[in-house]
């Protein structure tokens, strides 16, 4: 069993200027098409890099974690700006990549996008506490036990669960959004769990190997 090696430091200009990159036509697309929503978004996305990079400067987030994390956002960003094609199936009435279906009645976008970034979350979560513990004197690299990666996967779906309210929030706010209803926040959660564990089980494999 090999132990896992330290995180690098891995350096911030790269992934903000990517992040700029679509970031900024963003903004613009929103403000054009007056879409209330994703103006909405976008202002949280702002706090949550200021987040990212107060979080990376303390503990040194990996290469992975910043890049699957600017490229969740660029996921989110596409996802609620730009249009589908009229031959391609959706779910609801809002003719946008979030409301399209990769497997019809099965698999949407929206899905994928959950289960990718609540897993980077988790990714995150597990980088955090390997930064405590090892501040406190438990080694050089813990190992990713299963206790504590469950504890990192329900941290991530906490956060999947934080991501539930900031939309309900989105809905009191703006008069038409494309959240959805119970049933779609039901599987939103579902892929949460799914992205979670699925990186949960990664960093294991990754340590194991």
């Amino acid at each position: 069993m090999a132990a896992a090696p330290d995180i690098p430091n891995t350096p911030l200009l790269p992934v903000a200027g990517f992040t700029a990159l679509y970031l900024l036509p963003a903004i613009v697309g929103a403000v054009r098409t007056r879409n209330g929503e994703f103006l909405f978004y976008i202002a949280v996305l702002f706090f949550l890099i200021g987040a990212v990079f107060v979080v990376h400067r303390r503990i040194g987030l990996s290469r992975v974690a910043l890049w699957g994390l600017s490229l969740w956002g660029l996921m989110h960003m596409a996802g609620g700006l730009l249009p589908v094609p009229e031959s391609w199936p959706i779910h609801g009435d809002k003719r946008v990549v979030y409301s399209w279906w990769l497997i019809p009645g099965t698999l949407k976008y929206d899905q994928l996008v959950h289960a990718f970034g609540f897993g980077v979350t988790t990714l995150v979560c597990w980088e955090g506490l390997r930064a405590i513990l090892k501040s406190q004197g438990a080694g050089p690299a813990p190992a990713p036990t299963p206790g504590m990666l469950t504890l990192c996967a329900a941290a991530g779906m906490g956060f999947g669960a934080l991501n539930e309210v900031i939309e309900f929030v989105a809905v009191l706010l703006v008069p038409e959004t494309n959240v959805g209803g119970y049933e779609n926040t039901g599987w939103d959660l579902v892929a949460n769990l799914v992205g979670a564990t699925a990186a949960a089980v990664l960093i294991r494999l990754r340590w194991l190997g």
